[in-house]
């Protein structure tokens, strides 16, 4: 599925002769190494996909995200949230479906309460959204229009969240153009919310479809051959793979082009589901 996806926003930017970054979003120190990133810069590269600058490491801008934050909680834009997950799927209704919304149970706190909480537990700092709805250009979906969540920003261990350091990160690199898989469609507006109240740009965004198994959930090994090193065990080249990931793209030829995409998840016939 990343290579997949990777693939697109190769031949997406290489189609208007633009320059491709690939970033390494390891704020979850606990489970990433560079062992494991340069593997994927390997397989990367053995279909053809290498990127025009050296990648950027989120683990090593902390400096950069807080500062961010900064600025929005010197805008009244931030507060202290002491709730876990699991009070949040209790207390939250996920509007259709979709994703669940931070229920607004820190955030009229008055100072007294929040001292109280933080003798049980240090607080993380959430965006004050205010009920804003943001709109935005996505390549497959047109014009999307979603609701803000009241995010966290800076979890309670300190380490920014993932959806700071990418519009952070996205302003600072000059992206104009953003391939993801369509699991994030729904936290897009969310970021753009926040690109606005830095006084960022926002890019053009492409949610590409996720690759899912017989059984229709996200590919993952108990599907069976997943990975390059797996594929190729099997005697499927790395020239093969390619060429069945550009077909499932919906291209024809050399040139990409978005509408040629699928909208609806892929399941690749490289792969079969264990019994």
């Amino acid at each position: 599925g990343n290579l997949r996806t990777a693939l697109a926003a190769y031949a997406s930017v290489r189609a208007r002769g633009g320059t491709f970054l690939i970033r390494f979003e390891d704020l979850d120190m606990h489970n990433a190494n560079m062992a494991n990133a340069q593997q994927q810069l390997d397989d990367l590269a053995s279909i053809g996909i290498v990127a025009d600058e050296n990648p950027v490491v989120q683990s090593e801008r902390f400096a950069l995200y807080h500062e961010a934050i900064a600025q929005l909680t010197e805008q009244g834009l931030t507060y202290e949230c002491f709730c876990t997950r699991k009070e949040i799927l209790e207390a939250a209704q996920a509007p259709h479906g979709g994703q669940v919304m931070y229920p607004g149970t820190c955030r009229d706190l008055t100072e007294t309460e929040r001292a109280q909480r933080r003798e049980a537990r240090p607080g993380a700092l959430r965006l004050r959204a205010s009920g804003a709805t943001e709109t935005f250009t996505d390549f497959i979906h047109g014009t999307v229009t979603g609701p803000v969540d009241d995010v966290v920003l800076r979890r309670n261990d300190g380490v920014p969240s993932y959806n700071i350091a990418v519009v952070v990160d996205d302003a600072l690199q000059g992206i104009t153009e953003v391939v993801r898989g369509d699991d994030l469609l729904e936290v897009t507006s969310n970021q753009v919310h926040l690109q606005k109240l830095l006084g960022y740009s926002t890019p053009v965004y492409g949610h590409v479809p996720l690759v899912v198994g017989d059984d229709g959930e996200r590919l993952a090994k108990r599907h069976g051959a997943v990975t390059l090193a797996d594929l190729d065990a099997q005697g499927i080249s790395a020239t093969q793979v390619t060429q069945t990931l550009w077909a499932s793209l919906g291209q024809v030829g050399d040139t990409f082009l978005w509408d040629g995409v699928p909208r609806q998840p892929w399941v690749p016939p490289l792969t079969h589901g264990k019994s």
